[in-house]
């Protein structure tokens, strides 16, 4: 290949630009030019590309968030949609792509592969939600993030007595929300994988403060079924411990990417413009016990991924 596109797609991670800046630069070692395709597969359909070179990704690797933008693209999802982005990657001369994100994006990458346009996907989401890999871009970050702003916020609980109900994000998955109550050592987690009765965590509260601990962090999932202000009111009543909900809302999306979440960006950009540069396309990048490897992307929509029990166990015990 001569000339290859790259592209960022869906919710921004921490990380993303450290992994186009991996393909641009392990793209021009190979003698490829590449096409920075912004904001998404809508750039693909409008024609909003730029030209990167080694100096367009200088100081990019520390930055949060994606310097090409991202979006998602609900155009894309119909067949005229895809034609008017193939007729693009014609006419650019790009012919692979490489694509930094989710599910969503892997679907996207998947159909463009089957029109004729080799893709590889790349695993970008603070959630940690992509089932055929053990860990995505953006997501040690997102877990500092969160740690962090749960820190301080235990300075004000344990001065005034109180409990603080935290929300994190993960809509369909509690892996951020689980391993930062670990790391916070919250009282409780919710997720919304494990059926947990409310009355039980209560209780364990109570008997907490009982035993002499006055302050309390509870970690909640996005996608939790019962939201943060109806949980702190609960406890406030059941407890009369003084209870507040936050919301961290997407301040755990931004932020300088952590060494893991640039190092394994690297990792992975570098191996995506490898394969491309043998004509193999559809295919998606993972992480699988320690090693880099890849996989069709046909079996990485199909696979499935489930929360670790295990440690959720291990919260619940090292939380009395």
């Amino acid at each position: 290949m001569k000339t290859i596109g790259v592209l960022t797609s869906g919710g921004d991670a921490p990380g993303m630009n450290a992994a186009v800046r991996s393909v641009v630069r392990t793209a021009i070692s190979l003698g490829m030019t590449v096409k920075g395709i912004r904001r998404g597969y809508n750039g693909l359909i409008d024609g909003d590309m730029i030209d990167l070179d080694a100096r367009s990704v200088s100081d990019t690797i520390q930055r949060g968030g994606t310097f090409l933008y991202t979006a998602r693209s609900p155009r894309f999802k119909t067949e005229e949609g895809m034609q008017e982005a193939i007729a693009n990657c014609k006419r650019e001369g790009i012919e692979g792509i490489v694509v930094i994100g989710g599910d969503g994006s892997y679907r996207g990458a998947r159909d463009l592969s089957e029109r004729g346009i080799p893709c590889i996907g790349i695993p970008g989401t603070i959630d940690n939600d992509i089932s055929s890999t053990d860990y995505t871009i953006g997501f040690d970050t997102a877990m500092n993030t969160a740690m962090e702003m749960v820190d301080k916020l235990r300075d004000t609980s344990q001065s005034h007595d109180r409990c603080s109900v935290v929300q994190v994000m993960g809509r369909h998955a509690g892996y951020l929300a689980l391993q930062t109550g670990i790391a916070v050592g919250a009282a409780a987690v919710l997720v919304p994988e494990i059926e947990t009765d409310l009355s039980e965590v209560i209780e364990k509260i109570r008997h907490t403060n009982e035993s002499g601990k006055k302050h309390f962090i509870v970690i909640v999932a996005e996608g939790y079924k019962t939201d943060v202000q109806t949980i702190a009111k609960m406890i406030q009543e059941q407890t009369k411990i003084e209870s507040r909900a936050t919301v961290l809302g997407h301040v755990q999306r931004g932020g300088s990417p952590s060494v893991r979440d640039r190092v394994i960006a690297t990792e992975m950009g570098y191996n995506a413009v490898q394969l491309l540069s043998q004509g193999i396309g559809n295919r998606v990048i993972c992480y699988q016990k320690g090693d880099i490897i890849d996989r069709d992307i046909f079996e990485a929509l199909s696979m499935t991924k489930t929360l670790d029990h295990k440690m959720f166990e291990i919260s619940n015990v090292t939380s009395i």
